[in-house]
């Protein structure tokens, strides 16, 4: 079992800056992929950024330029800096974890989510 606690949502004028972190806990081998995803009410989750714990990194996007992921690995924990936020970043995000299991399978977990609201 691996638990994902997000922080860092809020309410912030457009232009302005937000660092959601997410840290993972519990029974995990070895955590390959931390990433963030986001849902907007009436649309569907969609990839916001993600890093494998090689270091390379993958951005929707609508966030290149603006959003960077970075990530803890000896504090399993990643980090979302969203800078130049627009109306259009409002969404719940979600933390999602992907490893290894001891048992050698594979393991997903995804965090309860946390609101960002973009006022314009």
């Amino acid at each position: 079992q691996v638990q994902v606690v997000e922080s860092g949502g809020g309410l912030v004028q457009a232009g302005g800056s937000l660092r959601l972190s997410c840290a993972a806990s519990g029974s995990i081998f070895r955590i390959n992929t931390m990433g963030w995803y986001r849902q907007a009410p009436g649309k569907q989750r969609e990839l916001v950024a993600r890093i494998i714990s090689g270091g390379p990194t993958d951005y929707a996007d609508s966030v290149k330029g603006r959003f960077t992921i970075s990530r803890d690995n000896a504090k399993n924990t990643v980090y979302l800096q969203m800078n130049s936020l627009k109306p259009e970043d409002t969404a719940v995000y979600y933390c999602n974890v992907r490893g290894t299991g001891w048992d050698t399978k594979d393991v997903e977990s995804w965090g309860q989510g946390t609101q960002v609201t973009v006022s314009s």
